[in-house]
């Protein structure tokens, strides 16, 4: 397996997403737990060491489905990020509860990677408002150990992701999901 050197650590180049799981059934819910655990052994007998998820895939089973296969495992063995909802726009947010949840369906103390979700056109005004403290809360996670490297995902356009980074890059560090549209 090639890897990449992040910071000291060695990631596998090649993750496992789980926004697309194999399933029992035509609801996105019906996870094939036991197919999902022969796909995660075979990907970390062979060196896959990092696995994707977001609280929205598989209608909220994505996270629990991959931290319980993932739990099998001693937690060194293994990079888990995960990514906070807020391209999801409601009329309120609460990154508290959201987080806690995570770390309970994911059955971990802690993420190796957070990402805030598709910062794009209409969701950067959620992250940015201080109403809902999102960014202050996610910094806090990290300095505190719950959160090892806190990044974005993005689908945005060129000039809205410069003026993202302009005003959080120093907190950002890594990005994922980039779209390659990047005509202003």
């Amino acid at each position: 397996m090639l890897t990449n050197d992040f910071q000291g650590k060695q990631l596998s180049r090649l993750g496992f997403g789980t926004m697309r799981l194999p399933l029992t059934g035509s609801n996105a819910g019906d996870i094939d737990m036991e197919q999902t655990d022969r796909m995660v052994d075979y990907c970390l007998e062979h060196g896959v060491n990092y696995f994707d998820t977001a609280y929205p895939y598989h209608g909220g089973m994505s996270e629990r489905v991959i931290g319980k296969s993932l739990s099998r495992y001693p937690r060194e063995r293994y990079y888990l990020a995960t990514k906070y909802p807020g391209h999801q726009i409601s009329s309120s947010y609460d990154p508290a509860a959201i987080f806690e949840e995570q770390l309970e369906k994911c059955r971990v103390d802690y993420f190796d990677f957070y990402l805030l979700h598709n910062v794009y056109e209409h969701s950067i005004p959620v992250y940015r408002d201080p109403k809902w403290g999102i960014l202050d809360y996610f910094r806090e996670q990290k300095r505190r150990g719950r959160i090892r490297h806190l990044g974005f995902s993005t689908h945005g356009k060129l000039p809205m992701m410069k003026e993202f980074l302009d005003e959080c890059g120093d907190d950002m560090e890594t990005c994922a999901e980039r779209n390659t549209n990047t005509r202003a």
